[in-house]
């Protein structure tokens, strides 16, 4: 383990691309998929939870069939940046359910949200009544995606 990361070899590869793919395969059939017997395979398995490699398992949902096919990119600028600023706007971009990320950016702006709605007047209301009076903002731009090309997360490992 070196610098907070936990030192990971062809097998622990090997669970986590059968799992990114299929989260609810039993120990049985993971097992076979990576060559191992089923002990040392669970063993593996619960080190890389342990070791917080593996957060959760949980269900991906359809945005689009869910009717969450409105996406914005918005940059925020900040009043300031220092720490007592920053972590106020972090915690406040949390309890923002229609933000699905916020990224701290080196750049010329602060922060950059992916935030997903129904609509653009739904979005329009979350950007006037939400994101613009989250502590701390000076100033947003929006940005509409008109395609997801790729999103995928981590399953292509």
């Amino acid at each position: 383990m070196q610098d907070g990361n936990i030192d990971l070899d062809k097998q622990d590869h090997a669970i986590l691309a059968v799992l990114a793919q299929d989260g609810r395969v039993s120990i049985t059939d993971l097992a076979q998929k990576i060559g191992l017997s089923k002990s040392p395979t669970q063993a593996r398995l619960r080190r890389l939870e342990a070791a917080g490699v593996i957060q959760g398992y949980r269900a991906m949902l359809d945005p689009i069939r869910l009717g969450l096919d409105h996406v914005a990119f918005v940059e925020v600028k900040l009043t300031e940046t220092r720490e007592k600023a920053l972590q106020a706007f972090n915690a406040a971009v949390r309890s923002v359910p229609e933000i699905e990320q916020a990224h701290m950016i080196a750049s010329h702006f602060d922060y950059l949200l992916k935030v997903r709605t129904t609509s653009m007047s739904a979005y329009r209301v979350v950007l006037g009544e939400k994101i613009s009076t989250l502590p701390y903002v000076a100033s947003t731009s929006t940005y509409v995606a008109m395609q997801a090309v790729k999103e995928v997360g981590l399953a292509e490992m």
